[in-house]
């Protein structure tokens, strides 16, 4: 099964980021003034009025569902490093599904506007929307977390110190099923091989998607 392509591609988007002078303190930076500020307050499609729709039902969780936090999807974007390898785990198989709330996609695309220009931001995004699986949660939650309950993920990646440290990671548990990792640790730790018995049916048929599509 292969994911349906048109217009802009991740490769394409690699390419035009590569670009700017954009490193992973100035990644960071731009997540953390970005949320402390009053924009990252879950609004609906960033027009600056409440989201209305009401949270999303959470699904069975699923080891395949995926969330990546905004500091990794603008990492992905703009560094050939451990946020690229990893999501481009994901991209190369379609039956993994990366779960990400419109607050979630907002923060990133804030993000790549900031750290790029809003040309780059506005593509970014449009590529992100045939790729992600959209959910809904309450204003105010953490993105990645929210995101990852409302869409039966248990897996989310993050540079987020506060959300990969042991004492999170632990509180986590006892309020539902996700692991909580940094890039480099996901990447080395997520196989394919081994999860594919536990979603698909059969032998591991391998990739089934080019990533820089």
């Amino acid at each position: 099964m292969t994911e349906e392509t048109s217009g802009v591609t991740f490769g394409s988007l690699f390419d035009r980021a590569a670009a700017y002078d954009v490193d992973e303190a100035a990644i960071r930076q731009a997540l953390t003034s970005y949320r402390e500020s009053d924009a990252s307050q879950g609004v609906d499609e960033g027009n600056g009025t409440p989201a209305a729709d009401p949270p999303s039902t959470p699904p069975t969780p699923s080891p395949a569902r995926v969330v990546a936090d905004a500091d990794v999807l603008a990492a992905d974007l703009f560094l050939d490093g451990p946020a690229r390898e990893a999501l481009d785990q994901l991209r190369s198989h379609s039956w993994t599904t990366v779960v990400a709330s419109d607050v979630l996609i907002a923060d990133a695309t804030a993000m790549v506007e900031t750290l790029g220009d809003a040309a780059l931001a506005g593509d970014w995004r449009e590529r992100m929307e045939r790729w992600r699986e959209p959910v809904t949660h309450p204003p105010g939650d953490h993105p990645a977390l929210a995101s990852a309950y409302r869409g039966g993920a248990m897996q989310v990646i993050s540079d987020d110190p506060a959300l990969t440290r042991p004492g999170t990671a632990a509180g986590l548990q006892g309020a539902m099923p996700v692991s909580v990792r940094d890039p480099r640790a996901f990447a080395t730790v997520f196989s394919p091989e081994r999860l594919y018995p536990e979603v698909g049916e059969g032998e591991y048929p391998g990739p089934d998607r080019d990533p820089r599509e």
